[in-house]
């Protein structure tokens, strides 16, 4: 039987398969482009939604999941950081969305090496890919936010969903350049079944360099995660919000997307904290 938190993911993934487009009225705003950035060879695309603000401004990375994201909640996520003025860069990794034919996805990969292999060698190849080839992905796209010149490069702070949620905990703690980290639903779906992802994720907390807002909804697919690591930074003495927020819908493992599905349960904590941080 399939457990309803894979039932989840298997619905995330048929929804995300659509190519990534960018709608006529969005790209035609004065306050949206469609940028280019590298990781190695690689030439990547992502989406950066400006404030009206004139000047060097505040910037958040934010790092979407496994499967990437739709047009509309890339807008979502954009607008809601635009409006609080804040420079938001909406990068692809390798082969999704606007990155499509750049490198390959990781959910592809880890599904040929469960099956090849079993689960057991899907969670080691995930723990492997993250460090690795997704993060340098993501040092790429904070890289690129730096250079620019509406960018205040000393107010960089980073916001991970899901696999990004992993992503942003592994910056916190091997990237200098940023000042703060948003971590959400952080290895909900991956934590109970990989000891080397948790292994990777317990070490980039005790290592933070900086404050590390993680949080999940009540019934997101395993909490865990959120609890362990926030004490594994308590332990280390190091500077952390944890924050969880009611259940949303009905379902073991609905609240997982509650970035975009719910911005109401976290916009206020998560604008507050990053005013703090990047002030």
């Amino acid at each position: 039987m399939v457990s309803p938190a894979r039932l989840f993911t298997i619905a995330v993934v048929m929804v995300s398969i659509c190519a990534f487009t960018v709608p006529a009225s969005a790209q035609q705003s004065e306050r949206l482009e469609t940028v280019e950035y590298t990781s190695g060879a690689l030439r990547l695309r992502g989406l950066v939604f400006r404030p009206d603000a004139i000047g060097r401004r505040p910037a958040v990375v934010f790092l979407h999941g496994a499967v990437g994201a739709s047009d509309r909640e890339a807008a979502l996520i954009g607008n809601a950081f635009a409006n609080q003025g804040y420079v938001l860069f909406f990068p692809f990794r390798r082969g999704l969305g606007l990155s499509v034919g750049q490198g390959e996805p990781i959910n592809p990969r880890l599904a040929a090496e469960e099956k090849a292999s079993g689960e057991a060698a899907r969670m080691r190849m995930a723990a492997q890919l993250l460090s690795v080839e997704q993060f340098e992905d993501v040092r790429g796209a904070v890289d690129y936010v730096r250079s620019r010149p509406d960018v205040d490069a000393s107010r960089i702070a980073i916001f991970g969903h899901s696999f990004g949620g992993i992503l942003s905990v592994l910056a916190a703690a091997r990237l200098p350049t940023i000042r703060a980290v948003v971590s959400a639903a952080t290895a909900a779906q991956n934590w109970a079944r990989g000891p080397e992802l948790q292994q990777l994720l317990r070490e980039a907390a005790r290592n933070a360099r900086v404050p590390v807002f993680f949080f999940q909804s009540g019934n997101d697919a395993d909490l865990t995660p959120t609890h362990e690591l926030a004490a594994e930074m308590r332990r280390a003495g190091k500077r952390h919000v944890r924050k969880l927020y009611p259940p949303y819908g009905h379902a073991v493992g609905q609240g997982h997307g509650i970035v975009f599905t719910a911005p109401e349960y976290w916009q206020n904590d998560v604008f507050g904290f990053l005013a703090q941080q990047l002030t």
